[in-house]
């Protein structure tokens, strides 16, 4: 029975905490910290639970089955379980999430350099593209390329910026604004949410256990034992990251006042702290961050759909390569408007399924009891769809005074009531049988 070195596990670790890491997450809390102001400590703890707890337990959940959303969400039935883990695959991956990788690197690395014009932005994608096919044609070595190489190269970027944010501080803390006056936490905890980064964790898993699979490790409670080592690494990190860009973005008033976004305190946090190497620094983090994300992404999608179709893995990864070029350089601004309001339909019940995966033994048909929280869960999901592509009219104005409405967790509450509905079925039908 084969285990895994020491090194390999810490490589693992740092590879799951890479995946995470994109762009998204190193510029959203920035912003978070700037408006929170005086709070930002409260907002904090709400950002992490749901930004680093909710990953780290898809990860554990998807371990117990093999990195297989399809398994993990078998009690939908067959049919409704194909669908959301193909529209998971699809969204998070080359519909929407990789091509942006590309898009948002270019944007904020290296548009200051090359300019904005779409030419610039395809060269830009041919390049990234061709190094994200090339790694991903190996999933095997990605615990040497990733964990080994890139993991480390991403960790030491983001462990300079982190030491930066504690020691060159970049001004005075405004007091909080907007939301963040009154409910710190719970402001916190939904945009947490928001980024939506257990989706990711649902595409990755596969990849995880690809990489402990390239090991020789078969044992299913080793490979278990090893993903979830491996995801309470990557949750440390991510912690630790996420505090250090709350520490900076807390700071950073004066160097970039009412700031629209992260980007915008970044540039100017790194112009403040290190000069003008400081952009080129940050260019080179965000190529890092994004371009290991696509290459988990393009492995885990190209994984689930040679097993779904049977085409061979290295046809498919050039497919996905090829697309994702295409995407980012035509439409992304539409397909993002298409995009969102998807995934914000489908998180709620992709949720529901992860927490509910770990209480299967408890009732007698998971089923009974997973499939109508799944379902109330996906009509509230499909309710903040609309409201996010912007089409709230629609909606009957009782909706909009539903119980934590404006925090998008409104589909929280009712799938509450119909779980404990559901689990006093399941009691009373296996009692009377």
């Amino acid at each position: 029975m084969n285990n895994l070195r020491t090194r390999d596990i810490i490589a693992l670790g740092f590879m799951t905490f890479a995946l995470f890491i994109g762009a998204g997450n190193i510029i959203f809390p920035p912003i978070v910290a700037q408006q929170a102001g005086e709070h930002v400590w409260w907002a904090a703890l709400g950002f992490l639970i749901t930004a680093v707890g909710l990953p780290v337990i898809t990860i554990i959940a998807l371990s117990r089955v093999q990195g297989s959303i399809e398994i993990l969400s078998s009690p939908l039935g067959r049919i409704a379980s194909l669908v959301l883990t193909v529209v998971c695959y699809l969204s998070v991956g080359p519909l929407f999430a990789t091509p942006r990788t590309a898009t948002v690197s270019y944007e904020i690395g290296f548009s200051s350099y090359f300019g904005t014009s779409s030419s610039s932005l395809l060269i830009y994608s041919l390049i990234y593209f061709a190094i994200v096919g090339l790694v991903s044609l190996y999933p095997n070595k990605l615990l040497d390329t990733i964990g080994h190489v890139l993991a480390p190269m991403k960790i030491a970027a983001l462990a300079v910026l982190g030491i930066a944010a504690f020691c060159i501080p970049a001004g005075f803390i405004p007091a909080p604004i907007n939301h963040y006056i009154n409910s710190p936490v719970s402001e916190g905890f939904v945009n947490g949410y928001l980024t939506m980064d257990t989706l990711g964790a649902l595409v990755f898993g596969i990849v995880i256990i690809q990489a402990i699979h390239s090991r020789g490790v078969t044992d299913s409670k080793l490979v278990t034992k090893y993903a979830v080592i491996a995801s309470l690494i990557s949750g440390v990190g991510l912690t630790l990251v996420y505090l250090s860009l709350f520490k900076l973005g807390l700071g950073s008033h004066e160097a970039a006042p009412n700031a629209a976004n992260g980007a915008q305190i970044l540039h100017a946090y790194v112009q403040h702290a290190f000069g003008d190497l400081g952009s080129l620094f940050l260019s080179l983090l965000i190529f890092l961050a994004c371009i290991v994300t696509a290459i988990g992404l393009t492995c885990a999608c190209a994984e689930y759909f040679t097993q779904l179709t049977k085409i061979p893995y290295k046809i498919l990864v050039l497919i996905l390569v090829l697309f994702s070029v295409l995407i980012s350089n035509l439409g992304l601004t539409k397909l993002i408007a298409v995009s969102v309001p998807v995934l914000s339909a489908i998180y709620p019940p992709a949720i529901v399924v992860i927490m509910l995966s770990f209480f299967w033994k408890f009732w007698k048909k998971p089923g009974y009891v997973i499939t109508p929280v799944a379902a109330m869960a996906f009509i509230f999901g499909i309710i903040d769809g609309i409201k996010v592509a912007g089409f709230s009219d629609l909606l009957p104005n009782a909706v909009q005074h539903l119980p934590l409405n404006e925090q998008n967790l409104a589909w929280l509450i009712p799938s509450l009531i119909v779980l404990v509905i559901s689990i006093i079925v399941d009691r009373v039908k296996h009692s009377n049988s």
